[in-house]
């Protein structure tokens, strides 16, 4: 199951009752909006025991729809790559 923003603040608020709910929203989307910028201007952001998000450039193409088989023409486009870090893995596989 994903997490959303409003389970993520509920979550917050849980775990640090003395903020309040509007400063939690209000830091959460702090956060968000600068990792989107900081990614728009194609530098990488590094969460240390996260991991690190930075952004390709896929070449244009040309594909195929596969429904229909007919070629199309994609453009050149960005894409975000996220490469988790160590201390997360050695989590998420249960390693010490």
């Amino acid at each position: 199951m994903a997490i959303v923003k409003s389970k993520l603040l509920k979550q917050l608020s849980k775990n640090y009752p003395n903020f309040l709910n509007k400063d939690l929203e209000k830091f959460t989307n702090i956060i968000l909006n600068e990792i989107k910028q900081t990614l728009k201007r194609g530098e990488r952001v590094e969460l240390r025991g996260f991991g690190v998000f930075s952004t390709n450039t896929q070449k244009a193409r040309i594909s195929r729809n596969p429904k229909t088989g007919e070629k199309v023409n994609t453009p050149k486009k960005k894409i975000i790559h996220f490469k988790m870090a160590k201390d997360l893995f050695k989590k998420l596989n249960d390693e010490e």
